[in-house]
């Protein structure tokens, strides 16, 4: 009898313990070993997101320009990357000022990327292969060509007039508004129909919509039902911070456009339309959310992405990717500023990790070394830090190829908008076009949007077209069919880190310490969670270089080096980078 109730004991304390297991796959489930608000598991923490500009990605019809069909080709490189979140830019109807980001139709799918039944095709391929898609959300403004600007601008007593910002003529001149892409950087574009000015932060052809009008809200959220009804996972609200405006627009002191974030970022009621939104659609459906800024301050940032808050699920800060110009950058800056992001986020919140993406040059040319000698390990060791640090990681596609800069040399070889319309103003107002020339060349955004470099036949395999921008020349030697057969390509060393970030959740959740604070040379830190503890070491310069970490690396175990033959004794090789395990 004493042995059977043994044995009934027993098999409580087993089906407690199942359950116990059970309940932590759920995905609220609190990590013990911490017990902040971030340690708690969401598939959008965990996520690492590939960005894809569909434009210059793959081109299936031979036009020049990307396509759904084309990325529906490479589904299988892309599920080989070991990602298991896209982001995809803009693919809504548009008639392309801003290459997708002024849409005209926000339920149908630009022509030039094909149909919504490639779109429900593309879809349903990245579902099949374990792989989530978030898109971009264009809301702070529409195209011109949008209906809703069509019927705003007929006549003052349009019922759609409200859903954008008008000034009408006979009241003055509006009061100063700075415009990021506008040739004149002028922000209020007179409109003869009506005798009155519309409001555009960026191009003339980008009316910013009026979100004080509950209407156009309402507008918005059915669009975000239509698309998750589609079964997309996740949003990023492009340029969100700015869509909230007082609307009595007084006047901003002069030279406020060199600090515009300061006077545009998270103005009156963004808050409330946030909540309204998180009720309407966010709370609704399993997607994750994260707008583009985050505000002028850590409070601003903290307030977008709490939990308790319910507003959306992670910042996007531009802090760390806007550090590098073409005279460089300081590492101790660049510690800094992600340590100090890191601290501010560390029990609640959660951030995104990049230094790339379809508004910026190439990463390798910005934060590495191009050279042919250091491309490669710096590349790779970037590629480390983004897979290393606490926050979602967002890697932009070519990256992992290491692609660089284009080099154009002529304003004939840029496309991007704002880049053409500066080169314009410079020569109006007699500016140095030297100077401006050698500027672009180093950070214009189309550096990051030449075609992907697929092998090294006719345009880099992109297109059997003309490509609607130039292939940068090295494709020849630069591309994923030369790296695929390299072990140690950067393409390879990509999988490889993404691999290990994955199977071990410290580099997820993990606390982040900095170490060697004033190293000018090797960026070091440690990763720490229920036991286990990562030391990461980065050398970012062109010369060998230590690191006082303090740590006996000899009692250490090496998971990953981005060079075939590790280093010994302590010193890193230019621009190597290194994981060690150090848990005791």
């Amino acid at each position: 009898m004493r042995i059977n109730i043994f044995k009934f004991i027993i098999a409580i304390i087993i089906i407690a313990f199942a359950f116990s297991s059970c309940q932590s796959t759920n995905q609220d489930k609190t990590i013990k070993a911490d017990s902040s608000e971030n340690s708690r598991s969401k598939w959008w923490k965990e996520a690492i997101v590939y960005q894809i500009y569909p434009r210059s990605f793959k081109d299936a019809n031979g036009d020049g320009i990307g396509d759904l069909k084309g990325i529906i080709s490479k589904l299988d490189y892309i599920k080989s990357l070991g990602i298991n979140a896209v982001w995809l830019n803009p693919i809504y109807s548009s008639p392309n000022d801003d290459n997708g980001y002024d849409i005209s139709d926000y339920r149908n799918i630009m022509k030039e990327f094909g149909t919504m039944q490639d779109f429900d095709s593309l879809i349903s391929g990245m579902h099949q292969r374990g792989i989530k898609l978030v898109m971009d959300l264009v809301v702070n403004h529409s195209s011109d060509e949008h209906d809703w600007f069509k019927q705003s601008r007929s006549s003052r007593a349009n019922p759609y007039r409200n859903y954008y910002h008008w000034w009408d003529a006979e009241r003055g001149k509006p009061p100063y508004r700075y415009s990021l892409f506008d040739i004149n950087h002028y922000a209020w574009k007179y409109d003869s129909p009506t005798n009155a000015y519309y409001l555009h932060y960026f191009s003339r052809k980008q009316p910013d919509l009026n979100w004080e009008n509950p209407k156009v809200r309402q507008e918005v959220f059915d669009i975000m039902k239509f698309w998750a009804n589609k079964g997309i996972d996740g949003f990023r609200l492009d340029a969100f911070q700015f869509v909230a405006k007082d609307t009595t627009f007084p006047a901003f002191p002069n030279g406020f456009e060199k600090d515009f974030v300061k006077y545009y970022g998270i103005g009156p009621h963004l808050h409330d339309y946030l909540h309204e939104m998180n009720n309407e659609v966010l709370s609704k459906y399993d997607v994750m959310s994260v707008a583009e800024g985050a505000g002028n301050s850590f409070a601003d940032a903290h307030d977008l992405v709490d939990s308790n808050r319910k507003e959306l699920n992670m910042a996007y800060a531009f802090d760390g990717v806007d550090i590098a110009n073409s005279k460089g950058y300081s590492l101790l800056h660049f510690k800094e500023v992600f340590t100090r992001w890191d601290s501010a986020f560390a029990d609640n919140g959660w951030l995104s990790i990049f230094l790339a993406n379809h508004d910026q040059a190439r990463m390798v040319s910005r934060f590495g070394n191009d050279s042919p000698a250091f491309r490669e390990p710096s590349s790779k060791m970037l590629t480390t830090f983004i897979m290393t640090m606490r926050g979602t990681p967002y890697y932009y596609n070519g990256d992992e190829l290491g692609m660089s800069n284009a080099g154009f040399t002529k304003i004939e070889d840029y496309r991007d908008m704002p880049t053409l319309n500066e080169y314009q103003h410079q020569k109006n107002i007699g500016g140095d076009i030297q100077k401006f020339m050698k500027e672009i060349q180093f950070s214009c955004r189309d550096n990051g949007r030449t075609p992907f470099q697929w092998d090294s036949s006719t345009n880099a395999g992109f297109s059997t077209g003309t490509p609607w921008i130039k292939v940068n020349p090295n494709y020849k030697t630069i591309n994923a069919a030369a790296e695929e057969n390299d072990v140690n390509s950067c393409l390879n060393y990509f999988r490889k880190i993404v691999k290990l970030r994955k199977d071990n959740p410290v580099l997820v959740y993990g606390k982040y310490e900095l170490l060697d604070k004033t190293n000018p040379n090797v960026y070091a830190y440690t990763r720490t969670l229920a036991g286990k503890k990562f030391l990461v070491l980065l050398n970012f310069t062109s010369k060998s270089s230590s690191a006082n970490t303090g740590i006996d690396l000899n009692k250490a175990r090496l998971l990953i080096d981005n060079y075939a033959e590790s280093s010994t004794g302590g010193m890193l090789k230019p621009y190597e980078a290194m994981v060690y395990d150090i848990s005791l």
